[in-house]
């Protein structure tokens, strides 16, 4: 399981260290894509598949948001290897995508790792902090199927 917040620099040739942390569990391959509020997700090859299904639900039609989240989530994936100090090359798409900087939060969350710029998840991070309790009373109305 990824949990954990750590920071790393982007480098020359969008290259970044991935923490030690999380490399282990990530193995040889991993995912990195697109995700949502502007950052970047990165999985392993094996949580890859269940990740889709999360997001597709199990519906059998390929509907338009299912076209949709896999246009935006497939179409931006790439399979990335370490070399071996743990260094990945981000495509430029992906650092645009995120607007990548210098310094970078890798945030671990379960079953997947968001990356976003330091600068753009200091700014989440206080907002999700400021609406804390606004989330969780969100989250508990959804579950108990009210609105």
């Amino acid at each position: 399981m990824f949990i954990g917040q750590y920071e790393a620099v982007l480098g020359e040739k969008n290259r970044i260290a991935i923490p030690k942390k999380f490399r282990n569990e990530l193995g040889e391959k991993f995912i990195i894509a697109k995700w949502y509020e502007g950052c970047l997700v990165l999985v392993s090859g094996k949580y890859w598949s269940a990740l889709l299904e999360k997001l597709r639900g199990r519906s059998k039609i390929i509907t338009l948001p299912v076209r949709d989240t896999d246009r935006f989530i497939l179409g931006s994936a790439y399979e990335v290897e370490p070399d071996s100090q743990g260094r990945v090359v981000l495509p430029e798409k992906l650092v645009k995508y995120a607007s990548l900087k210098n310094e970078v939060s890798f945030l671990g969350l379960g079953d997947r790792i968001e990356i976003w710029d330091k600068v753009l998840w200091e700014k989440r991070e206080k907002f999700i902090s400021e609406n804390a309790e606004k989330l969780v009373e969100k989250l508990a109305q959804i579950s108990d199927g009210q609105k």
